[in-house]
């Protein structure tokens, strides 16, 4: 991962020094540094992201076909494939088409992890005192380098003061950390939205993985630099809004053809 996260770094650097004219109390220029690379990342990989969203949407528009071949195939488990596969190879759909775009992403947003997790590493050249020196707020927090459950007098440190503690959360209402839940549930309800093809065990599993995956996000963020946490967020609405386009002017598309 090294070899990815270092250029990344190098690029934040880049965008950092470039908005550091900006840096203000409310919206540092490394706040701002993160919210433009993780977009940059997101164009970048968007031919990417698009075979991955045009392979899922040409499964959604099979599903009524899908769920007609179970239901007349439903005791004949052989047949049910091989129509399964014909159906695919008839509208040159590959079922496994949005994962390799999935895995070819997948070790550049890992790399930004590390670029985020590890700042002064890859982002400051080993350098603790520059990155110790610069403005990290962000809004309502006060230092993106700390974790949203950090334990730092006066114990509210990128929260809203809750008056109380809480198990896990502490004093402070970790809104970054919710906001990261909420787009992660809803990016993972769009991703995996029709594409059990009629399958109840499969509709199942991909309920359960849109429940569990926000909470998990959810707790991992609570631990990890509201600065990544930040990268999420960002990089999750903008995925919402580019799956939302793509799936929404395909279904205008089919109604236009249909008339």
């Amino acid at each position: 991962m090294q070899a990815i996260a270092r250029p990344l770094g190098f690029i934040v650097k880049i965008i950092y020094d470039l908005l550091s004219v900006l840096d203000n109390p409310i919206i540092s220029a490394y706040a701002l540094s993160i919210i433009v690379a993780s977009i940059l990342l997101k164009l970048v990989l968007f031919p990417l992201t698009k075979k991955q969203t045009d392979s899922m949407k040409k499964m959604q528009e099979l599903n009524p076909q899908l769920a007609q071949l179970k239901q007349k195939y439903k005791n004949d488990s052989e047949t049910l494939n091989r129509k399964t596969m014909e159906l695919y190879k008839e509208n040159n759909v590959n079922p496994m088409g949005g994962c390799l775009p999935l895995l070819i992403q997948f070790p550049f947003l890992i790399g930004f992890f590390y670029v985020l997790r590890e700042p002064v590493t890859y982002v400051f050249s080993g350098n603790q005192a520059a990155y110790d020196a610069i403005n990290k707020s962000f809004i309502w927090i006060k230092d993106l380098g700390f974790a949203a459950n950090a334990e730092i007098t006066p114990g509210v440190i990128n929260g809203i003061n809750l008056g109380t503690t809480l198990p896990l959360i502490g004093q402070a209402l970790p809104v970054l950390a919710i906001l990261a839940g909420i787009t992660t549930y809803i990016q993972t309800k769009m991703t995996t939205a029709g594409q059990s093809g009629g399958n109840e065990q499969q509709a199942a599993t991909q309920n359960t993985m849109a429940i569990m995956m926000p909470f998990m996000i959810f707790f991992f963020a609570l631990n990890f630099p509201a600065g990544l946490t930040l990268y999420w967020v960002v990089s999750n609405l903008f995925q919402i809004a580019q799956q939302y386009l793509a799936l929404h002017n395909g279904k205008r598309l089919l109604e236009v053809k249909a008339k």
